[in-house]
């Protein structure tokens, strides 16, 4: 990590976030599923029904190359 702490909402803070937070991590895990499954608007409903925020929302359904996980 850099000399500068991670600012809130910045795409670094919620990367470490989601890492430190293993059920988060696991509720992300399950809206990519379903957005293979079932498409994304069934993610999208997913994640905000279990309160993911919505930069974690956009970064993993609108950005597959900036997922922390698979």
């Amino acid at each position: 990590m850099g000399p500068y702490p991670a600012q809130a909402n910045s795409p670094v803070a919620d990367f470490m976030e989601q890492r430190r937070d293993p059920r988060q991590r696991d509720i992300v895990a399950r809206g990519i599923a379903l957005m293979r499954e079932s498409g994304m608007l069934c993610a999208l409903e997913f994640l905000k029904r279990h309160a993911v925020r919505s930069q974690v929302i956009e970064r993993v359904l609108l950005d597959p190359r900036h997922r922390s996980v698979a």
